[in-house]
């Protein structure tokens, strides 16, 4: 498996000789500076790979994450001809550059959310975490939206009752903060009345319309994908629920195996994210990965661990509920399977999705979940079980 390190370019605040200090040589990023729906130029993405791979580093860019798409797709709304056509240029050009493999996520308005961006670990440092009761105080106290209370049990809107009525502007504007702070490439940043003019232009839209929105975007770029030589490979949702009254379509084993349905393709594929995906109690991570192991293109491997009201806290990546060797013991057989068949492509990047603050971490002011020391501690400890796995493989297979 190829180690990989998300990057985010020039708003990043680590720089490329400190990711090859930890090892990895496959750079993840993208052009975060064009606005979503426009056309990332040849020559844009030439200048980029040219600053990684002539760093003198031995690093590349290895994956595309993400080639975001426009809200309209989403939505379904008006002309949508031209964003199809720019997002199949964008590919193009990416092809042309020698790079194919490009992550997407199809989670509406919103990317990944959290309550905390700082919560205490126990040894000290700090970690994400999504606390259900503030999410509920957010969307039943701050935000009013009609119907929120039906989300959540009668413990949790207690919970969240008792919270926003101890709150005070400056935590209440924190909460807000946080839970945009999943929107790594994009300039915009709701506050509560922004956020509710949004949400309104996605009334009316349910699972089925979003599914049919889905279904028509895949039928649009992944022949040309196919076509490109190119491996598209859907996020799946973070957290894996609805939110904010929005639904969520790519959150368990049903959603991937009818998205997957779609276009029968290897162009049409999976980002397997143990994170997003071992929020919802019911997924069985390893063994959404055995399933659909020949459509997985890349992988984020990152832990959580759950509570019964529905929280969560991003873990160390071998501390969670997912059984991490497991979960890369099926990755590195699909590898074993491709090369059998003599695959080019056969290797899967993977990267570590996220990690805790730790050390001089704090206070470096990264983005939120990618800082430099937590995400070398886990890089350390997945490849710890890569080289197991294939240590044993090899002297007894």
């Amino acid at each position: 498996m190829l180690e990989s390190w998300r990057w985010y370019g020039p708003f990043d605040k680590i720089k490329l000789t400190e990711i090859a200090q930890t090892g990895a040589s496959g750079i993840v990023t993208a052009l975060h500076e064009i606005a979503y729906g426009e056309v990332w130029p040849i020559e844009l993405i030439r200048s980029r790979q040219s600053e990684i791979a002539d760093s003198g580093l031995g690093l590349h860019w290895a994956v595309v994450e993400s080639l975001p798409i426009h809200e309209n797709i989403k939505r379904g709304e008006g002309d949508l001809a031209p964003l199809f056509a720019n997002y199949r240029q964008s590919l193009a050009n990416l092809a042309a550059c020698g790079i194919h493999t490009v992550c997407y996520n199809f989670m509406p308005l919103i990317d990944w959310t959290r309550t905390r961006l700082d919560a205490p670990v126990s040894r000290g440092g700090t970690c994400l975490r999504f606390e259900a009761h503030e999410m509920a105080a957010f969307e039943v106290h701050m935000l009013k939206r009609e119907g929120a209370e039906a989300d959540y049990s009668p413990e949790v809107l207690e919970k969240a009752r008792a919270w926003h009525e101890l709150s005070d502007e400056n935590a209440r504007q924190a909460l807000l903060a946080s839970i945009m702070a999943g929107l790594p490439g994009a300039y915009d940043r709701y506050d509560v009345e922004g956020l509710r003019r949004a949400l309104e232009r996605y009334a009316g839209i349910g699972r089925a319309e979003l599914r049919a929105n889905y279904a028509r975007f895949l039928a649009e770029v992944v022949p040309a994908a196919e076509e490109l030589g190119m491996r598209l490979c859907v996020h799946p949702d973070d957290p894996p629920r609805d939110i904010l009254g929005l639904p969520r379509i790519v959150s368990n084993e049903e959603d991937i195996a009818w998205l997957l349905s779609q276009q029968r393709s290897r162009a049409n594929g999976l980002t397997l994210c143990s994170g997003s995906l071992g929020a919802n109690p019911a997924n069985d991570v390893p063994a959404i990965g055995r399933r659909f192991a020949d459509r997985i293109h890349f992988a984020h491997l990152r832990n959580v661990r759950k509570d019964p009201d529905g929280s969560f806290e991003e873990a160390a990546h071998l501390e969670g509920d997912t059984d991490m060797v497991a979960l890369i013991a099926e990755l590195v057989g699909e590898e074993r399977r491709r090369r059998a068949e003599g695959r080019r492509d056969w290797d899967i990047p993977f990267r570590p999705d996220h990690g805790h603050e730790l050390l001089s971490d704090v206070g470096r002011g990264t983005h939120p979940g990618y800082p430099l020391i937590g995400r070398m501690r886990g890089l350390a400890e997945l490849r710890g079980i890569l080289r197991a796995l294939t240590h044993e493989r090899a002297r007894f297979t």
